[in-house]
């Protein structure tokens, strides 16, 4: 009897030694780094300049991200141009970062004062699609686009008072 009991005993002890050294356990931190917000701000207005229309042909001025332009069909484009820049964005945030930029899809419409219109559309960027901040955090962001002139388009200012959107995003 004194052989079980020590014999049950032992098993007991010996389950409790086993469950005592089965389970461990062990701590970790967290933590977070908040980078600094992307940021894009205008810089610069787009401007197609002087163009000259056919009366019979439409055509196009398509603007580079540069701030050259070349023409389509019926337009020319007069000695004197005018004021002809790209559009230009400034961006900042965290240094070396990349981001994605987004450009507009749909077309734009610009009006004249008595409700004429003419569109802008194919957006283009330089850089495109993506660009890195430097090593201070900045970039610049340069936007062209195309003008669809219609045949005899009517004279005068043509606008946008809304203007387009252009997004940044970390990657």
């Amino acid at each position: 009897m004194k052989a079980i009991k020590f014999f049950a005993l032992a098993v007991i002890f010996s389950g409790v030694s086993v469950m005592a050294t089965a389970q461990s356990s062990a701590t970790a931190t967290s933590s977070a780094t908040i980078v600094t917000p992307i940021l894009i701000t205008k810089a610069q207005d787009m401007n197609f300049g002087n163009v000259a229309v056919n009366s019979t042909t439409a055509g196009t001025v398509v603007l580079t991200p540069a701030g050259t332009r070349t023409q389509t069909g019926g337009v020319t484009l007069p000695a004197t141009t005018g004021t002809v820049t790209a559009a230009q964005f400034n961006v900042t945030g965290a240094n070396g970062y990349t981001f994605a930029i987004t450009l507009p899809t749909t077309d734009l419409t610009i009006t004249n004062p008595t409700s004429q219109t003419m569109t802008v559309n194919n957006f283009t960027s330089t850089p495109s699609a993506t660009g890195t901040l430097s090593g201070s955090g900045a970039a610049t962001i340069n936007v062209g686009a195309t003008l669809n002139v219609a045949a005899g388009q009517a004279a005068g200012l043509y606008q946008n008072a809304t203007g387009f959107e252009v997004i940044v995003n970390y990657n």
